[in-house]
């Protein structure tokens, strides 16, 4: 930052009334354990208070201390995960609970610096950890806080840039109340949340309306600014629900794509969407079948599933095996069939399951 904002722009005693007024009545904000406090961060990353806050409860139910978290199963805690993406959050949630086991006896660390070497904290994690728990002094800058401050500031400065991330840093920590950093950084985070929303906010009824430069400039739609474009590939992916008897056959992912320590099932990935017939010609899929003797039972309509980076354009080809599956190529799990809803499977699946129960032939007996 080349110059300093003018901090009158954002009265803290003002944002301090409106949070008083507006705030939302959630259960981390009951508590000032650091444990629970991280393990919210970490669920509320990517995802909604909406959504999150089962999930919040879940964990604390099902592990109620950061040593539960750390002695339960990987599986378990990515199927208690399942549907809320970035599975990578639930992994790094167990890696770091067990380093605070075995560095920290236990005991959740109370220093920024500490709570940032943990495995998936950031800066935003760490200093949201080390202010509501502890009340130290570090500014919190989410998406809520970039948006509230590129508004009223008039900031346009890309914020996925290294110079746009350090001016909005510098300014959040220049704004934040000393004496109540918890209190500030709930604040403006709730105020971004509920008030200064991305699309279409209630500009007229804003407590900051006459020092808002976004809105005396007409540039509320435009700003934040970002400077890059997220791109995202196409993916055509063809999953084959091969069963027999009371089994059917699922595939650990372990490779360090999507969907990591996840389970699908076997899958040819095609260059475009495919039909049954292109598929029975697809040497990937002659090769995993092996010439098994086999039955078609259901090909399902094609659907959609967007992630951060990918679109997804998956179908569900259920086979039927007249036999053992020993003759199927591929380094699979043979389970029963009632044993699936154990494992934990990404969402995309986990949808079929739930909403095309009437194609599945694997529920059938």
């Amino acid at each position: 930052m080349t110059y300093l904002r003018d901090k009158t722009k954002l009265n803290n005693a003002q944002l301090l009334k409106w949070y008083s007024l507006n705030k939302r009545d959630l259960p981390w904000r009951r508590t000032n354990s650091a444990y629970k406090i991280w393990l919210s961060e970490i669920i509320l990353q990517q995802t909604k208070v909406s959504q999150g806050l089962s999930y919040y409860l879940k964990f604390i139910s099902n592990y109620p201390t950061v040593k539960d978290l750390a002695e339960a199963d990987e599986n378990q805690v990515l199927k208690d995960w399942q549907g809320l993406g970035y599975y990578s959050r639930a992994r790094n949630l167990h890696s770091a609970a067990k380093f605070v086991m075995t560095n920290h006896n236990g005991e959740f660390p109370a220093e920024y610096q500490e709570i940032r070497k943990l495995k998936g904290v950031g800066d935003y994690t760490a200093a949201a950890v080390a202010s509501f728990a502890f009340n130290l002094p570090f500014a919190v800058v989410d998406g809520n806080v970039y948006r509230v401050l590129s508004r009223i500031f008039g900031i346009d400065t890309p914020i996925d840039s290294s110079s746009g991330k350090k001016e909005f840093a510098t300014l959040a920590q220049l704004l934040l109340s000393k004496g109540e950093p918890a209190e500030y950084n709930q604040a403006i985070m709730e105020f971004g949340a509920l008030q200064c929303v991305p699309k279409s906010p209630n500009c007229e009824v804003c407590p900051f309306a006459d020092s808002c430069v976004a809105y005396k400039t007409s540039q509320v739609q435009i700003l934040p600014f970002k400077e890059k474009k997220l791109k995202q590939r196409k993916r055509y992916l063809n999953y084959i629900i091969i069963e027999s008897g009371e089994e059917l056959l699922i595939n650990k992912r372990d490779s360090k794509g999507i969907w990591q320590n996840l389970y699908d099932f076997p899958m040819v990935e095609t260059t475009r969407s495919t039909s049954k017939s292109a598929l029975l010609e697809n040497e990937s899929f002659l090769q995993l079948m092996n010439q098994t003797n086999c039955t078609f039972q259901a090909t399902s309509k094609e659907r959609k599933h967007i992630l951060s980076h990918q679109i997804l354009y998956a179908k569900f080809y259920h086979i039927y095996v007249n036999g053992p599956l020993d003759e199927i190529q591929g380094n699979f799990e043979r389970i029963s069939k009632a044993d699936l809803v154990k494992k934990p499977i990404p969402k995309l699946i986990e949808n079929y399951l739930k909403e095309e129960t009437n194609l599945l032939s694997l529920l059938r007996g």
